[in-house]
């Protein structure tokens, strides 16, 4: 079985801040990167999740409130929080054979990397570019 993974994105629909409502990945990030990688993995009716900083894997169908920077930034992974999401990573992902990750590898953060090389799925994993985009399918 096998999942597409991408990583959360600072742009947000800001129209959801404070209001309380509970929304999809679909629903509130923005940025253009991002919202391809969904709307490729729904066109091709695959399985797909957000690798979120404050909500670690984050699949399409679950709810959640609009989060700022301040709670959701990987320059301030405290190492509880990182082991955190270590757990959950490996935890929500380990039925998956393969995860196939999606990234731009010139603005990857160093805290998704480290995760990568941390988690104990780290063989199960494959890497691919915003430029092979054609390879979710």
């Amino acid at each position: 079985m096998r999942i597409y993974l991408t990583h959360c994105s600072k742009r947000k629909d800001d129209s959801l801040k404070h209001t309380g409502r509970k929304v999809t990945p679909c629903q509130l990030y923005t940025a253009r990167p991002t919202v391809r990688f969904m709307n490729k993995c729904k066109e091709m009716r695959v399985r797909w999740a957000i690798l979120s900083d404050h909500h670690g894997v984050w699949f399409p169908e679950v709810h959640h409130e609009w989060y700022g920077d301040d709670v959701g930034d990987p320059r301030k992974l405290t190492d509880e929080r990182f082991a955190r999401l270590v757990a959950d990573f490996d935890e929500k992902l380990c039925g998956y054979d393969e995860i196939v990750f999606y990234h731009n590898p010139g603005r990857f953060h160093s805290a998704y990397k480290r995760l990568l090389g941390r988690t104990a799925l780290r063989d199960r994993i494959r890497l691919i570019s915003y430029r092979h985009l054609d390879q979710v399918k």
